[in-house]
């Protein structure tokens, strides 16, 4: 049996309310048992949601896409890719239902990253500018695509069409190209193959306040309290950010997800 250990740390940053959103089901200890020779008769979900439209607006829409998701991929007995999409549309639904109950809710939208965690690995959709990481044995990378203009203009200096100052620089580098807000999807990130995940491994799904750390000093934090567990590793990624003392530092939310084997 594969057993996934579960966590979620969270800091507001410089603001002073929160917009950021992070669960996981089943809820329980934090843990989930998964027969890796049935890998699609148990079957675990995380999602993580960075909400917009300011205090209200903001906060209400990545509850909304939080609760909706879990709700959703909780009860549907599709195969896991096709589960992921249909919870990921009835999270929009679900803002866009809001939204026409209440006028006054227009503009507010979320990014989102929902992943399934079972025998076969790690499956995920997402949508806008959350990083889902990965880590095994030292090395961390990004797993899934960033849906703001960030590589574009990353794209453009590769191209010698921009510096690398001014692409850092540009205020135009975290607007988003994709995000859920009732309306359609421009850009969806869904994989057809599943991360197969081993003993050891670590799943981290982020807001973007995280990206205040680089990927090699995350992956020395989660390497350095990987044996303390997932929320030992949750608490010390929240906790660098914080020491980083950036004055416009974003909400940072982590929602990390330990992989070990079953006692």
């Amino acid at each position: 049996m594969i057993r996934y250990e579960c966590a979620v740390a969270a800091t507001r940053g410089a603001r002073d309310y929160q917009e950021d959103s992070a669960a996981f089901w089943p809820g329980g200890d934090g843990a989930l048992s998964v027969l890796a020779s049935q890998p699609t008769d148990d079957i675990g979900f995380a999602v993580l949601a960075d909400g917009m439209g300011g205090h209200t607006g903001g906060a209400l829409a990545s509850r909304i896409v939080c609760e909706t998701f879990l709700k959703s991929a909780a009860i549907n007995g599709l195969p896991v890719r096709d589960r992921l999409l249909a919870s990921l549309e009835a999270a929009n639904a679900a803002l866009a239902a809001k939204v026409n109950e209440n006028p006054m809710m227009a503009g507010m939208g979320s990014t989102m990253i929902g992943a399934s965690f079972s025998g076969e690995g790690v499956s995920w959709v997402s949508v806008g500018d959350s990083p889902l990481y990965f880590f095994r044995r030292g090395d961390v990378v990004q797993l899934n695509e960033d849906h703001s203009l960030a590589p574009e203009l990353d794209r453009l200096v590769a191209e010698g069409k921009l510096s690398a100052e001014d692409a850092r620089r540009d205020s135009r580098r975290h607007m988003l190209r994709s995000a859920v807000t009732g309306d359609d999807i421009d850009l969806i990130d869904l994989p057809f193959t599943p991360i197969a995940l081993e003993p050891g491994d670590f799943v981290v799904l982020s807001s973007d306040g995280i990206v205040t750390l680089d990927a090699r000093e995350i992956g020395r934090i989660i390497q350095g309290y990987a044996s303390d567990g997932a929320t030992a590793v949750a608490t010390a990624l929240i906790r660098a950010v914080d020491a980083v003392r950036e004055p416009h530092q974003d909400n940072a939310t982590v929602l990390v997800v330990k992989v070990a084997a079953a006692a």
